[in-house]
C-alpha cells in the first residue's frame, strides 16, 4: 500500500468508504435512506475490513446517516480491535441541527457508535450555501474549536456539494485540516473541481476525493468508451483508469471509494499499488481526454456542472437536474430519479423553472436550458408526487 500525508499522520491512498456496506440479499443502498428488512451483512462487511487492514488500508470514512444511521454501529464494531492501527472519520449532518446542543448531541452519539473517544477526522457533512450559513448561524465554529480543544476530534474539516466560489468561501471562513469533494476525469470542473483542489492545497488543507468512480459508473463504461480504453498498449481494467487519474494529482491525500463486496476491495488494493503521483504519461493523459469526450457525446445535456448559469432567480438547481437526468439517460442509474422525486425541494425541480432565460445568456456551453429542463421533468417526475 502507498500513503500520503493528512495533517501529519500516513494514511493509505485507497480509503474505505462505508456508504455501500453490502446488505443481506446482496443489494446495496445507494443513499442515505435505509430499508430496517434489507441489514448490513456484517459478515461479509467484516471480511472486507479485514482484509483492508491486512493489506494496508488504515483510512475508514462513514457518517451520522449512512444505511440510516447503522453504518457507524457496524464500523465501530468491527474496527474497534484494530483501533490503533487505523484512522476513522465520521461527519456531523449539519442539515438536520435546529439548535447548538445538536452538536454535542450527535458527536456523543456518534462516538458511542464507533466506540472510540476520539475521531480522527470530523467533517461538516455535505457543506452548501444554505447548510453553511445555518451552521454559522448556530454557532458551528466555536463548536469546532471546543471539541478540537478537548480531543474528541483531532482534524477538522469539511464535505462539500455546491459551485466553486462557495467552496473558496468556507475554504478561507476557517482554519481547515481536511476538506472532502467529488473529483473525477468526468467531473474535473464540477463544483469544486480541479481548481478548488489546488485551491485548498495552497491553503494547506489536506484533500480527500469521494466519488472517483462516479458511483461505480466509471468502473462499467459503456461500449464506446471502452472500445476507447482498449486501444491503449497499457491494458487497464477502466476502474483503474479512474482511480489512476485522481491518485495522478499530488494534491489528493487519499482517494475513498464505496466499496460493496470483498473481490472490490481485492480489486482496488491491486490498483493502489500504481496510485503515484504524477505517474500517468502524456499519452495516458490524452486517452482519458478523448474518453472524456466520447462520455460527453452520449450524454442527453451537455453539462459540465460549472455552475455559471446559477444561482436561478426561482431556485432550480440546474446542474443537479441535468446531472439526475443524464445519470439516467447515459448511465441507467435511477437513483436521480428516486431523489428527484422524493427528497429533492420542489423550488429547485426542473418543473419550477419560470422560463425567463437568465441561466441561457450565462452558459458558456450555450445549452438551451429551458427547454432541456422540460424534457428533464418529463424523464424524472413520477405520478403521484407533488408538482
Amino acid at each position: 500500500m502507498l500513503y500520503r500525508s493528512l495533517k501529519e499522520i500516513p494514511v493509505s491512498i485507497l480509503g474505505f468508504g462505508a456508504m455501500r456496506l453490502p446488505l443481506i440479499g446482496g443489494t446495496q443502498v445507494p443513499t442515505d435512506s435505509f430499508d430496517p428488512e434489507r441489514s448490513i451483512d456484517e459478515e461479509e462487511t467484516a471480511r472486507m475490513i479485514g482484509y483492508a487492514i491486512d493489506h494496508g488500508v488504515n483510512y475508514f470514512d462513514t457518517a451520522y446517516n449512512y444505511h440510516g444511521g447503522k453504518s457507524e454501529p457496524v464500523l465501530g464494531k468491527l474496527l474497534k480491535p484494530h483501533r490503533d492501527r487505523i484512522n476513522i472519520a465520521t461527519k456531523l449532518p449539519v442539515s438536520i441541527v435546529k439548535e447548538r446542543v445538536d452538536f454535542d448531541r450527535i458527536l456523543g452519539e456518534q462516538l458511542q457508535r464507533l466506540q472510540t473517544d476520539s475521531l480522527d477526522v470530523y467533517l461538516l457533512h455535505g457543506l452548501n450555501a444554505q447548510t453553511w450559513e445555518n451552521a454559522k448561524s448556530l454557532g458551528v465554529l466555536a463548536f469546532l474549536d471546543e471539541i478540537k480543544r478537548d480531543g474528541r476530534a483531532r482534524r477538522l474539516g469539511f464535505s462539500f456539494h455546491d459551485t466553486l466560489a462557495v467552496f473558496k468561501e468556507i475554504v478561507d471562513a476557517y482554519d481547515w485540516a481536511v476538506c472532502q469533494i467529488q473529483y473525477n476525469y468526468l467531473d474535473e470542473k464540477y463544483q469544486a473541481g480541479t481548481e478548488g483542489l489546488k485551491y485548498a492545497a495552497s491553503k494547506g488543507i489536506d484533500v480527500v476525493v469521494m466519488e472517483p468512480l462516479r458511483g461505480g459508473k466509471l468502473a462499467k463504461v459503456p461500449p464506446e468508451v471502452d472500445r476507447l480504453f482498449d486501444s491503449s498498449p497499457e491494458r487497464r481494467p477502466s476502474a483503474e483508469w479512474a482511480l489512476r487519474w485522481v491518485w495522478n494529482h499530488p494534491e489528493v491525500a487519499c482517494v475513498l471509494s464505496g466499496m460493496s463486496n470483498l473481490g472490490q476491495v481485492q480489486e482496488n488494493i491491486g490498483f493502489a499499488e500504481r496510485g503515484i503521483a504524477n505517474s500517468l504519461s502524456a499519452r495516458d493523459l490524452a486517452l482519458i481526454g478523448d474518453v472524456r469526450k466520447a462520455y460527453r457525446a452520449l450524454l442527453k445535456v451537455d453539462c459540465t456542472g460549472c455552475a455559471y448559469c446559477m444561482p436561478c432567480p426561482t431556485g432550480v438547481n440546474i446542474p443537479m437536474n441535468f446531472s439526475f437526468y443524464n445519470d439516467l439517460v447515459t448511465f441507467k442509474d435511477p437513483t436521480g430519479v428516486m431523489v428527484y422525486n422524493a427528497f429533492m425541494p420542489p423550488e429547485q425541480r426542473a418543473f419550477a423553472c419560470a422560463d425567463c432565460g437568465e441561466c441561457e445568456e450565462k452558459c458558456p456551453q450555450h445549452i438551451a436550458i429551458r427547454e432541456e429542463l422540460k424534457k428533464v421533468h418529463d424523464g424524472l417526475h413520477r405520478e403521484g408526487v407533488e408538482s
